[in-house]
């Protein structure tokens, strides 16, 4: 199905956290540049991004049209005063609206010199190269997926990404921040504070879909709104490693945690230090023999870990550790699920209940034996 991010932009802020995601998300793997490359493309994406979004019609809102716009502004070093058809349609658009978001964004931006102009466009280029791929284009030329309406009723939604290659990942993140925004602004305009239907999002492979921004503030604030997420991960060390010092505050916004086996040794401390102690009595004897023989006993209490590293690296595959806040933690058996009542409906079970997504999104109409249709040629 189609997604496209701008279909969910309504005012300038929400231009501005459409960049702010874009750039989060593909920064690439290389060490991060000067800060002031990243001011100048957020000037330049915000300047675009608002010019489709007021002045271009529907069917071209969409990451393509950015892409055109770049192509389209050439900067000539040794000319100061050549003018690109990005720069014509500005100044147009400056004559009929002076204080219009877009022409303020790009006025800031026309202030680089042209060597400098030519870099950010550059790097802009290199960092939206992904969009070059036409199926990606394709993807996002319109939207079909009506994320505003996820809270109003019951629906399934299945964000599916290659576990392998993270080119696509960012449009993920994208529809994770859009989502939490435009559900929690829903909430609190529509429905009084708290949405009539739970979303639940359950974020596997967490540390493969790229950074969420602020999401160690969502974390705490979407629960009130009747949405939560349920965050996947191999190690505690994949969300430090994207959320930095942030990482401890997302998890302790969690009110359970619950272990399903590792090895990671970060986890593993971390575990073992929020496990607490357990008492132990210690007994010792004392035989000495000789002239004077003597023999002692001695009782002591002892703490020591409920569970060391060593025993949770080794804990049964069938086993469990869960935290729930303001309970002890405990162990617990994982669920056997072919025990469940409605496995015999999953295509475990029987392949026959496989579901076909090719066949969900073919809109072609299937015509009965029998039918009688006319024949248009458009």
């Amino acid at each position: 199905m189609h997604y496209n991010p701008f279909a969910y932009i309504h005012s300038e802020k929400d231009i501005l956290k459409l960049v702010t995601t874009v750039i989060a998300n593909t920064k690439g793997d290389g060490k991060s540049s000067d800060e002031f490359w990243t001011k100048a493309e957020t000037l330049l994406y915000c300047a675009l991004i608002g010019y489709i979004h007021y002045e271009a019609p529907v069917e071209e809102q969409n990451f393509a049209t950015l892409i055109e716009f770049i192509n389209a502004m050439e900067v000539r070093e040794d000319d100061e005063e050549f003018q690109n058809p990005v720069d014509i349609m500005f100044e147009n658009l400056e004559k009929k609206d002076p204080k219009h978001f877009a022409v303020r964004q790009y006025k800031k931006y026309k202030l680089a010199a042209g060597k400098t102009a030519k870099s950010i466009l550059i790097s802009c280029g290199a960092r939206l190269a992904v969009f070059d791929i036409q199926e990606l284009r394709e993807l996002t030329a319109y939207d079909e997926l009506e994320l505003d309406t996820l809270g109003d009723k019951k629906t399934a939604l299945f964000l599916i990404m290659s576990d392998t290659d993270s080119t696509f990942n960012f449009l993920i993140s994208m529809a994770y921040t859009q989502l939490f925004n435009l559900l929690c602004e829903k909430a609190d305009d529509v429905y009084g504070g708290r949405l009539p239907v739970h979303v639940r999002c359950l974020i596997d492979e967490m540390a493969n879909i790229g950074q969420i921004p602020n999401l160690e503030k969502l974390i705490a604030t979407i629960r009130s709104r009747e949405i939560s997420a349920c965050l996947v991960l191999q190690a505690r060390s994949q969300l430090k490693s994207i959320y930095k010092d942030n990482a401890d505050t997302i998890i302790g916004n969690c009110d359970s945690q619950i272990f399903l086996g590792g090895s990671e040794p970060t986890t593993l401390k971390e575990l073992t230090e929020a496990l607490g102690k357990e008492t132990i009595d210690t007994f010792n004897t004392s035989d000495t023999r000789g002239n004077s023989p003597s023999y002692g006993t001695n009782y002591q209490k002892l703490g020591k870990e409920l569970m060391s590293r060593d025993e949770l690296a080794v804990m049964n595959g069938s086993k469990c550790i869960l935290q729930l806040r303001g309970v002890r933690p405990f162990l617990s058996d994982k669920y056997d699920l072919t025990q469940h009542p409605n496995f015999k409906y999953t295509a475990d079970f029987d392949k026959k209940y496989t579901f076909d997504i090719e066949k969900y999104l073919n809109r072609h109409m299937k015509l009965k034996k029998d039918e009688v249709f006319d024949v248009v040629e458009a």
